[in-house]
């Protein structure tokens, strides 16, 4: 098999087949380094769960249905063989940011037989400004090599402190945060201090080195009433220019979205939870999202699993090819095409292969 190429032949006989029997809502990363790095050229995969939304209700009762999202990708990574060399949790474990929800989510992550690396979500951050989360399970932001990648990890779900400061209580600040149509949010940014780590974090790392950056928000500017939206997004991207190529993971707005900004690939994970329509369906207004966004065609939307699912990515010399594996709908490929210079969606990206959204909610 050439490197840094994954066919499906290959990927199913890898799974024992067990990812083709189920839809998971979780994603596998192969990244091949080609040479580039640390030379190194061997290969890897991790898998990338994302947005599970965990909520409690009462004693010992959560939501079920979100649970069983969560479940149902940690039994497929431990069941995967090779196993991936680790997971990346995209943030949003959950849902009112309670210590019940934390510790319940991470009771059902350690059931993973692989080490997690984690992103917070605002959900997880703004009822105790992210202490708990940093006290019992991970830094905010942080760095690591893995087999001539480097990976940098960042808390992009941070705001102003006015509006931080403008809420009687940490329940009112985090019930507020955690509404999506909201006249009353703030858009998130990663901030002075950290896009100062970030500078000093890359000094020493070259240019042709193979760079992934984890966010739970995207690093670009979607749709800022839903904050799909981050401020500083252009200093952050100005700081990653010196590299050949970059490609940014994250989650939180619950869709299949993708995007090129100059040498920077965007793709978004889905949730684990439930799906977000698109902003132009619901509002009924001009296009908010990027123009290389392809509508899910999404056909009914009373099919609460149609948008969710999983998806793997095969990565050869930092470019990418996501297969996006969808509940109820069909599956997509996203891929980077050299010859336009950003993905493409391999079916949709024409506007006469597609089929028309849904136009309301």
């Amino acid at each position: 098999m050439e490197e840094g190429k994954l066919s499906r032949k290959d990927f199913l006989r890898r799974t024992g087949g067990l990812l083709a029997a189920s839809i998971v809502p979780m994603s596998l990363v192969e990244i091949a380094c080609g040479g580039r790095g640390k030379g190194t050229h061997e290969k890897f995969t991790f898998a990338f769960i994302s947005d599970p939304h965990l909520t409690h209700i009462k004693g010992t009762n959560f939501v079920r249905n979100f649970d069983n999202g969560l479940n149902k990708a940690i039994e497929t990574v431990n069941l995967m063989f090779p196993r991936p060399d680790f997971v990346v949790f995209g943030g949003d474990l959950a849902q009112l940011g309670k210590r019940e929800e934390l510790d319940h989510g991470m009771e059902l992550l350690s059931k993973l037989k692989v080490p997690v690396k984690f992103v917070i979500g605002e959900h997880d951050y703004y009822l105790d400004m992210g202490n708990y989360w940093q006290d019992k399970i991970s830094k905010l932001n942080y760095s690591f090599d893995h087999k001539g990648v480097h990976f940098v990890v960042l808390n992009s779900i941070l705001t102003y402190d006015n509006w931080i400061k403008r809420w009687k209580t940490p329940e009112e600040r985090m019930n507020e945060m955690a509404r999506l149509d909201n006249p009353n949010g703030s858009p998130f940014m990663v901030g002075d201090d950290q896009i100062a780590w970030l500078k000093k974090d890359l000094e020493d790392i070259k240019s042709g080195t193979p760079l992934v950056v984890l966010s739970h928000s995207p690093l670009y500017k979607i749709y800022k009433p839903w904050n799909f939206w981050t401020d500083d997004a252009e200093q952050i991207q100005s700081v990653l220019s010196k590299f050949d190529n970059v490609t940014v993971f994250h989650g939180h707005v619950h869709q299949v979205l993708y995007n090129q900004i100059k040498n920077i690939s965007f793709y978004a994970l889905m949730s684990t939870a439930w799906p977000w329509p698109y902003p132009e369906s619901y509002t009924q207004s001009p296009h908010y999202i990027p123009k290389m966004t392809v509508f899910m065609n999404r056909q009914d939307p009373f099919h609460e699993r149609d948008g969710t699912g999983w998806a793997f990515v095969n990565m050869d010399n930092a470019r990418e090819e996501m297969h996006y594996k969808l509940w109820e709908n069909k599956d997509r490929i996203v891929k980077y095409d050299e010859s336009a210079g950003h993905p493409v969606d391999s079916t949709y990206q024409k506007p006469e292969t597609r089929i028309l959204p849904q136009t309301h909610y």
